[in-house]
């Protein structure tokens, strides 16, 4: 039965009776669907897993294929295009159709593609798939059409490129070996024609089986077999009167093709020669060898590993022999493919190769084969990308102009690496986009060795700008490290960056919180540090409903736990505190180098704050950062509590565990810990009420050195470095260890806890605050400095178009103040001051303040009121006071991101301090000065603007200011400011999570993007969060993309596609508009170089008649293929997709034009029978007239 509402009813009465009067003004929100539209751009980085490489010498254009179906072709520096297969089948074998503009991919799963390269994004033409065989080797003659297919039944194909069409002309196996061999030969691992005879196709099997085969008289010609060694690749001579192959006892043959019996020449490079009576020397395979040969002098001979097995840890390399000198080029990789690139594509003329494009499995290498020691050329792409693995990434689009530079200028002054060619780099095909972004973008790259990268992303490159290392400042020996932390304790977890100001915050996987401010001139100073215990620990916790708001608790008059009203106790306080017994913290995991540091220009260290271990158990992981120059603070936290550190006075101003945060209003029942009995209730945030705190503040002794309750320290002069016992562990029950699994930030995906943080994405996580009954621990999981509301006032009249109907007023809890301030007699009239602005702040006036909004991973929002002392020597002396406001704001799901809406709907950005160089700061005090106070004035106009607010007639009330916008894992809402009421809510999705989200501006307004762990990209518009996108973009396969994706700007983002690459996406509809134009061009209409000119007798008595493929080939010399061999499929990229595109459109004309003949013939029935039935009518129409007519004039009774 459902329940009778009585207050509902009120309410509609009084609306009825009092409708509300419209708002004066209302937020007109500019964002439609038609200005989103989800595209890859561009992606950056090494390609993973690389598989196979091809080079158009004409063209100049480098192609990488990987093991996950995608190819990336390279040009000049900037030319990078990105293709992808349709499955994710690895490349095997790439070939360029040499200056036509064309490549053709072998693919793993049997199929063969043919991808135009004359567009900027390059799409398939056509695919053959194969049904019975396996491709094993594919080889394409240069100027050909008829593409030579190898299997690994031993049977050789062969398809017309430009139609990608079987021929029925096929060499078969058991056709080409000897009648009396009865084995088979193996897979097809090599193809290749004669350079100087077109009709002689040489065909290697993998058991050293070599036949050369006549295409005109469709015979074996000659027949070469080595000696039981298994064959790996050929290569022949230009003057096509001998080959070389390799094979896998790590022995090169030399054979005369006219010369079947024997091989002219057979020798192990790197082998000792045998000695009589014993066996040669055991090497590693050749896995391919190359023959280019030089005008100048000897040939090259160029080949892949084939070193001795016993000369153990030697690397892989790649030799280059050319006569009697031999060099051997060790890798720092195993070594996938290597090419040697020639001035000429004609095979028959001398190549002089001039470089090795060397493909290894983590890089690219280009040695330089005309400088002596063969150096190697200096890669210009951003393939160092995962020099070290990335293990977070940050993007800023629309940055400030000066910070490109700025970064070019220190990262030219670091040392560059000796010893590269001085020579061009030798791929440089391709051409720039014609037009850019219009805006500045970096993108700053953690890694695991604790390295930052910076690179300028502006447009569609990427370009490393400067690289910092923040394991310099640490002892190379970490101290305490636990297990946990061996293989990477400098990682990178989080950045924070005030662009305005320059000042950059990164923590690393051991704690350590390093706060860099950037300099351009050379300094030498101590490292400040800061040690802080931030370990928290609870028995059990039981949670509320999930939108249920704790009722307010009134103030304790006397005791801690006092009653509140209606006789329901208030939850016991749980403290970060515990008692005299306890053991003390330990020490961080990393120590910082003592003594003074000299710091190159750049980013220079100001703080250091690390977090210790207690009981020996290392410090869980930080979850978020955030940084404020204006202010001067710095806050980070993680799974245990908060804290927030001023980096002007190198002090730690709160240190808290979460539950702490929440006081008497915590809307948890939390099990007390057993510890042993308190000689005095601890003191927390939430214990006291406001009359208390202010009368303790004035019983307080002016000689206390910190605060021994709650670890608040309010001196400017107390030391840096602090070890602060303020949050202890239970000594009576087994303490579960704390590992790196607690963190979210960690690679392995686990969350900060098993139930609440789940990191499989196979199932959905259910964020309820109903089935938390197992959460044993709630992390800070989102921070934000802000500007705003700290305290709700009564009702208001808000300036949102129109509320929905869950008008959640949200009741804030009484906190007081800390309980232990530190204040010194010459403190004591700052302190004064404090104290005023502290009343004022916990008064019902609306007013701003600086604060710093809290987000847990349980979905609660806390707010810390931030009390400044005013700009200038004040600020270095006088202490911040720290003091909770009360306001508790509840969704679903770990909070991810919050922002903030002035009352026109627009992003309210944070209050900053402008970067000035050091060197002008004294010369230009007095407009430093001038400039301070314009701020402050600016600050000012800043509140008075947000505060002034149009009157209504109707009410006194004070309207709306701000709004802000918070969403979680499973939910978004606005809520209005100062009078806290939910304006909108959003549940965003009930099967899946949000990985991402943040507010960010597109098309000169601003909205909600959310990334799904689903693959789904989301956008909504604010205030009303109206959804506006809802793309099903990519699936998260696994916690990398949810790590390391990052939105930003101008509806710009990214991800970490592969553990080397890094893919960048736009939301905006203009940008995908304009992407064309942005993109480069691979393919630039060249001249191929003409081919080798012969005399007159030479070409008369030696070289071979020119015989037409396809008096061969083709369909009426060899018939048509067998359907079953392999499908033939049209690509959706090239004229066959436009034809089946433009043949689909002329059939649904067709069907049209039909159906309107059809319906023109029904037309004509339907005339015909009203045609008919009209001169029916009319028929007895004439019919009656003539009765009447006839009994007109007769009396009834002579009918």
């Amino acid at each position: 039965m459902k329940k009778f509402n009585f207050k509902k009813v009120l309410d509609g009465l009084t609306s009825s009776s009092a409708p509300p009067a419209k708002p004066e003004t209302e937020i007109t929100e500019t964002l439609g669907s038609e200005h989103f539209q989800v595209s890859k751009t561009v992606r950056h980085g090494f390609p993973y897993q690389p598989t196979a490489m091809a080079y158009d010498p004409v063209q100049h254009i480098l192609a990488i294929g990987c093991k996950s179906g995608s190819i990336r072709l390279f040009g000049r520096p900037g030319v990078d295009c990105h293709v992808m297969h349709d499955n994710d089948a690895a490349v095997l074998q790439l070939i360029f159709l040499v200056n036509e503009g064309a490549l053709v991919s072998v693919c793993s799963d049997d199929s063969l593609h043919l991808w135009n390269l004359r567009q900027k994004r390059p799409a398939i033409l056509h695919s053959l798939k194969y049904n019975r065989e396996r491709i094993t080797y594919c080889h394409l003659p240069f100027q050909s059409k008829w593409l030579y297919i190898g299997t690994e039944r031993g049977n050789v194909h062969i398809a017309n490129i430009e139609s990608f069409v079987l021929s029925g002309y096929v060499i078969n196996w058991n056709k080409a070996i000897e009648l009396s061999q009865r084995t088979h030969p193996g897979p097809v691992v090599s193809l290749s024609d004669n350079p100087t005879d077109s009709t002689k196709l040489l065909i290697g099997f993998e058991t050293g089986m070599i036949v050369q085969w006549d295409l005109k008289t469709k015979t074996a010609e000659c027949r070469y077999a080595c000696e039981q060694q298994t064959l790996h690749s050929l290569a022949w001579h230009h003057e096509g009167k001998q080959f070389m192959c390799s094979h896998s006892d790590g022995s090169l043959s030399v054979w005369n093709y006219r010369s079947p019996s024997k091989p002219a020449q057979v020798f192990q490079p790197h082998g000792h020669p045998a000695q009589k009576g014993s066996k040669p020397e055991a090497c590693r395979p050749i896995m391919k060898v190359a023959w280019p040969t030089s005008r100048t002098g000897d040939p090259f001979i160029v080949f892949s590993d084939g070193l001795p097995y016993e000369r153990s840890g030697r690397r892989p390399c790649i030799t280059v022999m050319q006569g009697k000198s031999v060099t051997v080029l060790e890798m720092e990789y195993p070594v996938v493919n290597f090419l040697p690139v020639s001035s000429t594509p004609w095979p028959n003329d001398f190549q002089d190769p001039y470089a090795i494009i060397v493909l290894l499995e983590n890089d690219l290498v280009v040695i330089d084969l005309t400088t002596p020691g063969y150096p190697c050329f200096q890669n210009p792409y951003p393939m160092d990308l995962h020099e070290s693995p990335v293990t977070c990434c940050t993007y800023y689009a629309d940055c400030p102009p000066e910070m490109i530079p700025a970064f070019y200028t220190v990262g030219s002054r670091q040392q560059k690496k000796t010893g590269f060619s001085d020579k061009n780099w030798p791929v440089k095909g391709g051409e720039w986009g014609t037009s850019t972004c219009s805006y500045p973008e970096i993108i700053i790259t953690g890694h695991a060795d604790g390295s930052l990268k910076f690179w300028d992303a502006s447009a569609v490159t990427l370009q490393l700008l400067y690289k910092l290392r923040t394991s310099k400042i640490f002892e190379k020996q970490p101290l305490n490290q636990s297990t946990e932390y061996e293989e990477d304790p400098f990682a990178i977890v989080k950045i924070a960056m005030c662009c305005e100001s320059r000042i950059l915050c990164v923590a690393g996987t051991s704690g350590h919180v390093i706060v860099y401010r950037y300099n351009k001139v050379e300094t030498t100073v101590d490292v400040p540090t800061l040690e802080i215990a931030l370990v928290y620990e609870v028995d059990d916790l039981d949670s509320p409903d999930t939108d249920q708001i704790p009722p307010p608790m009134p103030p304790p008059s006397s005791s801690v736990g006092s009653a509140g009203s209606g006789g329901m106790p208030s939850p016991s306080p749980h403290h970060s505190t515990s008692s005299e017994g306890a053991e003390k913290v330990g020490s961080p995991l990393l120590k910082v180098k003592s003594g003074p540091q000299k710091m190159v220009p750049g980013y220079q260290v100001d703080l250091c704050a690390q977090l210790v271990t207690v009981e020996g158990e290392p410090p869980s992981q930080i979850l978020c950062l955030a940084i404020n120059s204006l202010y001067g603070l710095m806050a980070f936290g993680n799974m245990q509590g908060l804290a927030i550190v001023d980096i002007i006075q190198k002090t730690t101003l709160l240190n808290l565990g979460t539950p702490d945060l929440y006081g008497s209003a915590d809307p948890y029942t939390r099990t007390q810990p057993r510890s042993p009995q308190r000689k005095k209730p601890p003191a927390g945030l939430g214990d006291l009420g406001e009359a208390q705190a202010v009368e303790q503040e004035r019983c307080r002794s002016p000689t206390t050195e910190r605060d021994e309750s709650n670890g608040v320290c309010l001196s400017p002069t107390g030391t840096t470095r602090k070890k602060l016992a303020d949050i202890k562990r239970n000594r009576n029950q087994p303490r579960p260890r704390m590992s790196k699994a607690h963190s979210t930030a960690s690679m392995e995906g686990n969350g900060g806890d098993a139930d609440s943080k789940d990191g499989s994405f196979s199932r959905s996580r259910s964020s309820s605050m109903s089935s938390l009954e197992n959460v044993s621990a709630e992390g800070i999981n989102c921070l934000s400095f802000t500007e705003s509301y700290t305290r709700k006032t009564g009702p208001s009249k808000s300036r949102h178009r129109r509320p929905s109907k869950e008008q959640q007023h949200v009741t804030p809890a009484f906190f007081p103040t800390p309980t232990t301030y530190m204040v010194t007699p010459e403190h004591s009239e700052a302190f004064e001051h404090h104290k005023r602005k502290v009343h004022q702040t916990l008064s019902l006036d609306p007013v701003t303040s600086p604060c710093l909004w809290v987000g847990t991973t349980l979905g609660s929002v806390l707010v810390i009121v931030l009390n400044l002392p005013p700009q200038g020597d004040q600020r270095l002396t006088q202490p911040v006071i720290v003091s909770p406001s009360g306001t508790i704001l509840r969704l679903k799901g770990a909070i991810l991101a919050m922002s903030f809406l002035d009352c026109n709907g627009m992003t309210i950005p944070p209050l900053f301090a402008k970067w000035e160089d050091p060197k002008k700061k004294e010369e230009n005090r007095e407009a430093k000065d001038g400039q301070s106070m314009q701020r402050r004035g600016w600050q000012q106009l800043q509140h008075l603007h947000r505060q002034k607010a149009p009157s209504s007639p109707t009410t006194e009330t004070i309207s709306d200011r701000q709004f802000v916008v918070i969403c979680s894992e499973k939910q978004a809402k606005v809520i209005s400011l100062p009078s806290q009421t939910c304006a909108y809510k959003l549940n965003i999705t009930e099967t899946s999570f949000v990985c991402k989200a943040d507010v960010v501006s597109i098309a000169n307004s601003v909205c909600l993007a959310c990334f799904l762990a689903n693959g789904h990209i989301m956008t909504f518009s604010l205030p009303s969060l109206r959804p506006l996108l809802d793309s099903d973009f990519l699936p998260l396969a696994d916690m990398r993309i949810a790590q390391t994706f990052s939105f930003s700007n101008c509806g710009q983002a990214l991800y970490l596609c592969t553990p080397s690459e890094i893919q960048r996406i736009t939301l905006a509809a203009d940008t995908c508009e304009s992407l064309q134009e942005m993109l480069c061009e691979l393919f630039l209409p060249v001249d191929t170089p003409e081919g080798p000119k012969q005399s007159f007798f030479k070409g008369l008595f030696s070289s071979p008649s020119i015989v037409d493929k396809e008096e061969l080939f083709g369909e009426a010399a060899s018939g048509k293929a067998s359907r079953s061999v392999a499908k033939h499929i049209p690509g959706t990229g090239g004229i066959e997709g436009v034809k089946a595109e433009a043949g689909s459109a002329m059939a649904e004309v067709q069907k049209a034009r039909m159906a309107l003949v059809e319906r023109g013939e029904k037309l004509s029935e339907l005339e015909e029978r009203t045609e008919a039935l009209k001169v029916g009518s009319e028929m007895y129409a004439s019919s009656a007239h003539q009765v009447m007519e006839k009994y007109k004039n007769k009396k009834w009774y002579q009918l």
